[in-house]
């Protein structure tokens, strides 16, 4: 009786290991794309920056030339 006890928590304890391993890749994953998605908000953000500093100095341009 209490080998088959053992045995039951032997296989409870490598399912929960099991379950660990796999949401530790899954966490490493989702760290990866979310590094991602934050440079890639990052480029948005300089890109925009970059597009507004160049319209108010066309219209800046604009402005000189009335």
């Amino acid at each position: 009786m209490a080998d088959k006890q053992l045995q039951t928590l032997e296989q409870k304890i490598d399912q929960l290991i099991g379950l660990c391993n796999e949401l530790n890749r899954e966490n490493q994953l989702l760290k990866a794309e979310n590094a991602g998605w934050q440079q890639e908000r990052q480029d948005l953000i300089d890109k925009n920056e970059l597009a507004r500093s160049k319209v108010e100095a066309m219209i800046n341009r604009l402005r000189t030339m009335e």
